[in-house]
């Protein structure tokens, strides 16, 4: 249970740089600096979009429910590659944060601990089928008479 917090934690530091990215966004797009306006309105509303759904599946992780695993995962593969992508275009800030983030949310949702958690691996060993009792012989039939 340790370590799915430990992976709630991860994924929630993960929400709160997309929030701080999305901030900025709005306040580009708010100040007109932005590419085009639309564009800038359009990155913020997906941005709220996804913070909520990164805080959604920490808050499954903490909870240690099935559900939050894939897109667990999901979301570290994705810092990741954003994460490497900000660091060849010499953003060390943010690409450092995300790709350290990303190796540490693989390790603890990967981890023995957390991999039982999140698949109920934990659950009692199923006891064996009973066996069903041997089927009873009917009587034999006699055959059927004749009737004249």
């Amino acid at each position: 249970m340790i370590t799915s917090r430990r992976t709630a934690v991860v994924e929630a530091a993960e929400s709160l740089l997309v929030l701080v990215a999305t901030v900025l966004t709005g306040v580009d797009a708010a100040s007109g600096q932005s590419y085009h306006v639309s564009s800038g309105v359009a990155l913020t509303v997906i941005g709220v979009a996804a913070v909520a759904a990164l805080a959604l599946v920490a808050a499954g992780l903490a909870r240690a429910r099935r559900w939050s695993r894939t897109p667990a995962l999901l979301t570290q593969l994705f810092a990741g590659i954003v994460g490497i992508y900000l660091l060849q275009g010499h953003r060390l800030d943010w690409g450092l944060a995300l790709v350290v983030l990303a190796v540490l949310g693989f390790a603890a949702l990967l981890s023995p601990p957390s991999l039982r958690a999140l698949t109920n691996s934990q659950q009692a060993p199923s006891e064996p089928p009973a066996r069903k009792p041997p089927a009873r012989k009917s009587p034999p039939r006699k055959p059927p008479t004749r009737r004249r």
